[in-house]
């Protein structure tokens, strides 16, 4: 008897200890058979990482996922776009796009209300000032070529390219064998981008654009899925089976295809995928376990105790079925809450502490393994959008696909932020938290190609008259970050025989 397989049992013996078959479900009208039978819990294998030779800088661990490549593209289409606008080029290039994303990384950890404010005299801030003009490249900023995409079905066609790069860079992130999928949105109120805009009530940003996500249990997200509608599909190969599947199973369908290791693998979602067709064509098709919470029509015909049957015998109450290898639970804590398994079981009993007005202190609740599990795992995307709205891009603009960009930003931070902390977890080494890391990506995005400061005592012209007095004083140059150091670009020492003292270089 392989895994999750139940014992077989007579006839005579269904119809006396188990409920009658549920009505026909599906499309070949065939009957499941619910019994009162535990499924084997899935032993999910512990996570083991390459021990690096070493932490990376932060700069490093950025381009990883924003990659030259992004950037070369961004300039050759800011420029096409340019052309096609004005007529002629705004001539940007890379080291500018550099540039233009270290001064939108500042702009997330140093916010101001408008755009304007960190140019203006009264609220002039110099870190973001002093790099560049801002306007004319954000304003023709593009993605791709409008000229070519006229009549495709990609709804997303202004920003596909980085999209598309980006997730092939996020598949090469290692991942734990928990993962989860679950909508993320990126907030936008215009009306330029018409019903690309979803609405969700119970999001912090309730407008926006809707992507689909699958995440690890660490919080990094290895695989997306824009959202525009009954095209979404369009450049997704899907069998006549996964056809047939809801919104929600069809998602998260193709979003487990890019798992590594899927016989390894156990997935947790809401009851917004969850269905039971979708439990057993991930185990069948692609040998996949599965948790998740699910809504009572999508039960596959499992019938168990009411809520109110399960509210009487108190908090902690629960009632299970199983069926083909998958596990109906319905437990009582707050509320009834209904999950279905094809990983984990009942058994072992875990307990979970609650307040209790009655005895005035907190008493042990008993708690099903699979609800254990489903909780510890399925927080990954919304460690994700905690990280990614700690420190924001700042996106407001006419242009309805500059949002996404940002997001696709914020993205690269926080995924090479959890890796850099996974590597420094390993070596045990000590961390910088995530506004550190940022700013160190930012710094070294302005001073990178970029040549140095002068440094040495400056003219007497040059110095402002003092009193006799006061000694005076130059300020010191900030110390360049470790990624520009070294690159031997607009600092290059020269051999000499005379020992002398430099600012910037150690003894």
């Amino acid at each position: 008897m392989g895994k999750n397989s139940l014992k077989t049992v007579s006839l005579a013996e269904l119809l006396q200890d188990t409920p009658e078959p549920s009505p026909p479900d599906g499309k070949e009208g065939r009957r499941r058979l619910w019994t009162h039978e535990y499924i084997e819990t899935f032993q999910v294998p512990d996570s083991s990482f390459s021990l690096p030779d070493a932490v990376k800088t932060p700069f490093q661990y950025f381009k990883m996922l924003f990659t030259d490549e992004m950037i070369t593209h961004i300039s050759e289409q800011t420029n096409l776009y340019a052309a096609q606008e004005l007529g002629d080029s705004i001539s940007t290039s890379p080291e500018e796009i550099e540039k233009f994303l270290a001064m939108l990384l500042f702009m997330g950890v140093f916010s101001f209300p408008a755009i304007d404010d960190y140019w203006c005299i009264e609220s002039r801030f110099s870190v973001i000032a002093y790099i560049m003009p801002f306007k004319l490249l954000r304003r023709y900023l593009h993605f791709n070529d409008n000229q070519k995409c006229n009549g495709s079905p990609d709804r997303f066609y202004k920003i596909r390219p980085l999209f598309d790069m980006l997730r092939q860079q996020c598949l090469l992130i290692s991942s734990t064998y928990q993962h989860s999928v679950d909508e993320v949105m990126v907030a936008y109120k215009g009306t330029r981008a018409g019903s690309l805009r979803q609405y969700i009530a119970n999001k912090p940003d309730k407008w926006g654009f809707k992507l689909f996500c699958r995440a690890s249990s660490s919080g990094i997200i290895h695989d997306f899925l824009l959202y525009q509608g009954a095209s979404t599909f369009f450049n997704v190969a899907l069998t006549e089976q996964e056809e047939a599947l809801l919104l929600g199973a069809k998602l998260v369908t193709t979003l487990c295809k890019t798992i590594t290791l899927p016989r390894l693998s156990v997935v947790f979602c809401d009851n917004f995928f969850t269905s039971f067709d979708l439990v057993q064509n991930l185990q069948e098709n692609l040998g996949i376990r599965y948790i998740g919470t699910v809504r009572p029509n999508r039960m596959g015909g499992a019938t168990l105790k009411t809520d109110k049957e399960l509210m009487k015998e108190g908090r902690g109450a629960f009632d299970f079925m199983s069926a083909e290898g998958l596990l109906a639970v319905k437990w009582f804590d707050n509320k009834c809450v209904s999950l279905l398994s094809s990983a984990c079981g009942i058994i072992p009993l875990s307990s979970v502490k609650w307040w209790s007005k009655e005895a005035k202190a907190k008493v042990a609740v008993p708690c099903p393994s699979l609800i254990h599990a489903y909780n510890q795992h399925m927080g990954g995307i919304d460690l994700s959008d905690m990280l990614v709205h700690m420190y924001k891009t700042p996106a407001k603009s006419r242009l309805w696909y500059l949002p996404l960009f940002g997001y696709i930003l914020d993205l690269c931070i926080s995924n090479a932020w959890l890796v850099y902390k996974r590597d420094c977890s390993l070596l045990k080494e000590a961390r910088m938290p995530l506004k550190k890391f940022r700013l160190a990506v930012a710094h070294t995005l302005a001073q990178v190609n970029k040549p140095a400061s002068k440094v040495g005592r400056p003219s007497s012209s040059s110095l402002p008259q003092m009193s006799s007095n006061k000694k005076s004083s130059t300020p010191r140059p900030s110390h360049p970050q470790q990624d520009v150091q070294y690159d031997n670009f607009g600092h290059l020492p020269l051999h000499s025989n005379k020992r002398g003292r430099c600012n910037l270089c150690p003894k």
